[in-house]
């Protein structure tokens, strides 16, 4: 017999705006906390790092102030966070050529080597939370939470 997912077994309301936010408001935390625990697991940091450093890979150097607004995931730290990644010697902090009080964040070597090992589990992970759906599915769900961004 097949055992039934935790998702399958969470009472939803009838009505269907309150089903889909709920749906929206538990299982999307859900699947981030499976992605965490295997980063954990493997004995990564969390989550939030990855994201600092692929922005950072993605967009180049950031000002502190402007990586809240490239980042994947909700952060209200980002200084403190930063200040932890720098003192790992994941990323640094450089002054910024226009602006002499701001900084820029810059990935280290190291923090980019931290990264793409970081993917090799979350990667993973979310591939496994994601199984379930068919590739239409998947295109699907991505297209609908897209219209309410």
């Amino acid at each position: 017999m097949q055992q039934q997912s935790r998702a399958s077994q969470v009472s939803l309301p009838k009505e269907p705006v309150q089903r889909a936010w709920v749906a929206l408001q538990r299982f999307g935390p859900a699947l981030l906390d499976r992605v965490e625990t295997e980063l954990k697991a493997a004995g990564f940091p969390a989550l939030e790092w990855y994201d600092v450093l692929w922005a950072i890979e993605r967009e180049g150097p950031l000002r502190q102030r402007d990586l809240a607004g490239h980042m994947l995931i909700a952060r209200y730290s980002i200084s403190r966070l930063v200040d932890r990644m720098e003192e790992d010697g994941v990323v640094t902090r450089r002054e910024c050529p226009e602006d002499g009080r701001g900084q820029m964040v810059h990935a280290t070597p190291a923090g980019l080597n931290l990264r793409k090992a970081m993917w090799s589990v979350y990667g993973k992970a979310m591939r496994e939370a994601l199984a379930p759906l068919s590739e239409k599915e998947k295109l699907q769900l991505t297209a609908i939470l897209t219209k309410l961004a």
